[in-house]
């Protein structure tokens, strides 16, 4: 058994600094390159250290487990000044009680009027669009996804100004967390441009939650949608009652920033993907013109996506728009070999687990069918879009839904072609997202037709 100290540290730390600027300045790169370090490597964020982990077992052991390998570390530190202790955040002991009263939100039998108000939602943008219009396709898909977020959590209780507040504090909040991750106290206090936008942005984002809630106990009627099913929800397992008014802020906050950035980033890199493979495009444009005939995609429609469900999870592979995720060790415990002391951070990246290429032949490819039979599926721990384990993503039905049929509607009516200088750059911050991506919108009418097959051995 090794102890702690023999644990590989990454090359180029910088005095003072350790390996903040390459974290900063290209962090998929820097961290493509830990695994050929070893299973364990030792990264430095300033007098701090965390520990990353580079081998898929050992990353689905540290899921597993997760007791001793809790939510905590640079980054849920952080996500906490936002999001409180819900049950994405909470700590190992609070979780349980927080994902009993929360899973019927998400019961297989809801999703389908969630669905139709997803349907909804995609139409509207589909139908906002017209020919030859130049899309910023991002804050499109941030329009759209926040849209279904407020239409599923609050059955379109925000009128559109708060809707518009609600996005761009979604907005303010997320793309400085990750900079904040690396900032020492008393630096994070000091009142700069973009500190005093953060604070401001989390406090009128919790305002506007907090008001909503307080409305929706008052009146106590259930109108079928998130916040009902958590203001309703009460713990088969214990006499208590159910959420606390904070629990439940803290819960619809982080539904918030997840269902609306992670989904957004998720659709903007398929439509970029999509638009760049001529052939998958072709094939995806046949099934839906097969399947929905140019009508908006439905919860029935979704047996007759394949392909576009394939493509959504070949775009959750490729670009995870969760990158990468802390914890800390809560007790003494072995790893690859190595003793971790409590209280060490540390980290694992989807990204990084989803382009090895020893789990998934030629990774940088974007190939849909690999996803299909009789294609070999890689272990279960390799894809990691929505963890792994009890602190799985609660909504990872609902994200796969919501993103499926948004692809399919709208690929049903547009063709979206690039425009040449605004192709999209991937920007990791806290989640993986397009910038600059813009693309004309072309409008498509439907062929109903069988879907293309795909020719041997073609994504």
């Amino acid at each position: 058994m090794k102890d702690f100290p023999s644990i590989p540290t990454a090359p180029r730390a910088l005095p003072l600094l350790g390996h903040v600027v390459p974290l900063l300045r290209d962090p998929l790169a820097f961290l493509n390159s830990l695994p050929a370090l070893g299973e364990l490597v030792r990264v430095r964020l300033g007098p701090m250290s965390m520990i990353v982990i580079c081998d898929p077992e050992l990353t689905r052991r540290a899921l597993l487990d997760d007791r001793v390998f809790d939510k905590g570390g640079p980054l849920y530190d952080r996500l906490r000044e936002v999001i409180g202790d819900g049950v994405v955040s909470c700590p190992h002991q609070a979780h349980r009680r927080l994902r009993r009263l929360s899973q019927p939100a998400f019961h297989q039998a809801r999703l389908p009027d969630y669905a139709r108000a997803m349907t909804s939602c995609v139409r509207e943008t589909a139908d906002s669009w017209s020919p030859g219009q130049v899309l910023d396709v991002p804050a499109e898909m941030m329009t759209t996804s926040s849209r279904i977020i407020t239409a599923t959590l609050f059955s379109d209780a925000l009128p559109s100004t708060a809707h518009g507040r609600l996005t761009d504090d979604v907005t303010t909040v997320v793309k400085s967390l990750y900079q904040r991750m690396f900032l020492i106290p008393p630096l994070d206090r000091l009142p700069t441009r973009g500190n005093r936008a953060h604070v401001a942005a989390r406090a009128r984002l919790h305002g506007t939650v907090e008001r909503i809630i307080a409305e929706r106990r008052a009146d106590g009627a259930d109108y079928g949608d998130l916040l009902s099913a958590l203001v309703a929800a009460h713990d088969p397992e214990d006499d208590r009652p159910g959420m606390s008014g904070a629990e439940i802020t803290d819960t619809v906050v982080s539904f918030v920033l997840a269902g609306i950035e992670s989904t957004a980033a998720t659709l903007s890199s398929a439509l970029d993907l999509v638009a760049r493979h001529p052939e998958v495009e072709q094939r995806l444009h046949a099934e839906v013109d097969a399947a929905l005939g140019g009508a908006p995609a439905t919860h029935a429609d979704l047996p007759r996506l394949p392909l576009t469900e394939r493509v959504i999870t070949e775009t959750l592979r490729l670009r995870p728009p969760g990158w990468f995720f802390t914890r800390v060790v809560t007790a003494d415990t072995h790893l690859g070999g190595h003793l971790l002391p409590a209280g060490t951070s540390v980290a694992y990246s989807p990204y990084l687990i989803h382009h090895r290429p020893d789990l998934y032949p030629d990774p940088e490819a974007f190939s849909p069918d690999r996803w299909a039979a009789p294609h070999p599926q890689p272990p279960r721990h390799a894809f990691l879009p929505f963890a792994a384990g009890a602190r799985k993503c609660i909504g990872d039905s609902f994200s796969m839904i919501e993103a499926t049929l948004a692809l399919a509607t709208i690929a049903a009516r547009w063709r979206l072609e690039h425009v040449p200088g605004h192709r999209g750059r991937l920007a990791a911050a806290v989640t993986l997202e397009l910038r600059d991506l813009q693309m004309r919108a072309r409008p498509r009418t439907a062929t109903p037709a069988p879907a293309v097959p795909a020719p041997e051995g073609k994504p």
